[in-house]
């Protein structure tokens, strides 16, 4: 695994004054923190409570505690998978925008079928059972995740559970 910290994530977040003018609320960087297994680092960028999401919330949507998807809610966040790196197999009831900022990922489904998204390919993600892979040896994957609480994929009557590592 690559030991090279990731660069940071430059959010920049707007809102209104008391007369109702946009304003830059925040303009931060945002330190992208290695995940316990090793193989990624994660940065929450914003979450909303809730979708529609209500921009009356002044609180900093980095703040709210969120794991892989947000109940009721949305996540955006930045993951570097570090060369070679694997998460484990995984569901979630959400719809997950991917879009592979620098570098490639193969996005492997549950039956073993393979695909690569390069730098600048987008992947919608709709609740199937799922892994990623960094398959360089030597380059970080940058992927933006927008994550969407989703009711879960229904087959033949039964919804199929979230699989969580």
């Amino acid at each position: 695994m690559n030991a090279t910290p990731s660069p940071p994530v430059r959010r920049i977040v707007t809102g209104h004054d008391a007369a109702g003018k946009a304003v830059f609320r925040s303009d931060d960087l945002l330190p992208v923190e290695p995940i316990p297994s090793g193989d990624a680092a994660f940065s929450l960028v914003w979450t909303t409570a809730t979708v529609p999401a209500d921009n009356n919330d002044e609180t900093d949507g980095r703040l709210r505690d969120a794991g892989l998807t947000l109940h009721q809610g949305s996540v955006i966040r930045i993951v570097d998978m570090l060369p070679g790196g694997t998460s484990p197999m995984h569901r979630s009831s959400s719809i997950d925008y991917g879009i592979v900022l620098s570098g490639a990922v193969e996005l492997e489904l549950d039956e073993g079928t393979i695909t690569t998204a390069q730098a600048g390919d987008i992947i919608v993600q709709r609740g199937t059972v799922h892994l990623w892979r960094n398959p360089s040896t030597s380059e970080t994957c940058r992927i933006a995740f927008v994550l969407i609480e989703a009711a879960p994929a229904v087959i033949d009557g039964v919804a199929l559970e979230d699989i969580n590592p």
